[in-house]
């Protein structure tokens, strides 16, 4: 069994590694975290230079972790305008792919992912947002989401709203489905939330729908069955989940390293040898197991159980290393971009399905094959 990339993907991982060094400089990171400012410009020169490449799904898994590594916030900004195409990717006719696919590829139209509202989080099957079908085949989407990625800066969004009432407690997951909705059109506004604790270089909103009008050449896939698309868009979209909170780690881990190189009365201390030590073999953990995740995923067989391990254990690892990477620097850490990096780590806990949410997902499914087998 060969565990090495080809080299192929080690040369674009250098590349990458070399762009971000040069692009997110330090007066950028502040800037764009105090600021709160999405970096158009740095994103405008990550496409023209090909750093994104969705045409080989290893390459954009490679090219996340290198992002994050020296800058979270800065390199979900990068990644971000392209969050929820694989629904569309998935899930679209000709005609909407061609129409809102192909433009957020070639980096024209940013998109995002509208799945979050106030009353359902984690529990997607809670959705209050409605779809009311009209005599013409078209809907009118009434609800409002929250946490939206891209909110104020998207040009269209994929959202999953309910468009039939709930048949039961235990079928509340039933009677939803997925849209394209243009965030031009009337009805739909943004607020855009500041304050968050980290990732302030993306652009996180409410959004609002007021009566908007969506044509049924709008739908995505079959009606009424949003709830199982979106789970199948967490199967993937946890793999690169993943992967950031492994570049997080890392990132931790490089500024450590670089301190016990500089400091050799730091770097004698047991205390440093053994955080060292520890960070490091959770990051390879998380990547092996992350990795194993994505060969299932990019076959096209997906593997639900340990794509829940590898968020679940990379995004822990990600808190984990900068947490005790902090510690362990003292001072010196809190005034490098390390601070920043444990704030944005905490995030992946959270998002695309929080660790519990994993947990439960990894139990429950484990002990369905069991009792099976």
């Amino acid at each position: 069994m060969d565990f090495s990339l080809p080299p192929e993907l080690e040369e674009k991982r250098k590349v990458v590694r070399a762009f971000a060094l040069r692009e997110f400089a330090d007066e950028k990171k502040r800037y764009y975290d105090e600021h709160e400012k999405f970096p158009f410009e740095i994103r405008k020169k990550a496409m023209e230079e090909g750093i994104l490449n969705y045409g080989n799904y290893w390459d954009l898994l490679i090219t996340i972790e290198e992002l994050f590594r020296v800058d979270p916030g800065l390199g979900f900004s990068i990644f971000a305008p392209f969050f929820g195409n694989e629904n569309i990717l998935l899930l679209g006719n000709d005609e909407q792919k061609k129409k809102y696919l192909e433009p957020v590829l070639r980096g024209e139209r940013i998109m995002g992912f509208a799945v979050t509202e106030p009353v359902a989080g984690s529990d997607v099957a809670g959705i209050a947002s409605k779809l009311d079908k009209q005599p013409d085949g078209s809907y009118i989407l009434n609800g409002s989401k929250m946490f939206i990625t891209n909110g104020t800066i998207a040009d269209q969004l994929v959202v999953v709203a309910r468009s039939g009432p709930v048949p039961s407690e235990q079928k509340r997951h039933h009677n939803m489905s997925m849209v394209i909705v243009e965030t031009k059109w009337p009805g739909v506004s943004t607020n855009k939330l500041y304050g968050k604790m980290g990732m302030r270089a993306s652009d996180t909103a409410e959004v609002i729908f007021d009566n908007v009008k969506v044509p049924k050449e709008n739908l995505l896939g079959e009606e009424g069955k949003g709830f199982y698309y979106a789970m199948n868009f967490f199967n993937i979209s946890r793999i690169y989940v993943a992967a950031m909170a492994i570049g997080i780690a890392q990132g931790a881990l490089d500024i450590i390293v670089e301190k016990a190189k500089k400091d050799k009365a730091f770097s004698s201390m047991e205390g440093t040898q053994f955080t060292i030590a520890e960070i490091a073999t959770r990051i390879e953990a998380a990547r092996l197991i992350t990795y194993k995740a994505a060969s299932f995923l990019f076959q096209f067989n997906p593997d639900p159980v340990l794509t829940s391990m590898a968020k679940y254990y990379a995004a822990e690892t990600g808190t984990y290393a900068t947490e005790k990477a902090l510690l362990a620097t003292g001072m010196d850490g809190a005034l490098t971009s390390l601070e920043r990096m444990f704030r944005d780590a905490k995030i992946n806990e959270i998002w695309e399905g929080s660790s519990e949410i994993e947990e439960l997902t990894i139990y429950r499914m484990l002990m369905k094959k069991l009792e099976s087998d």
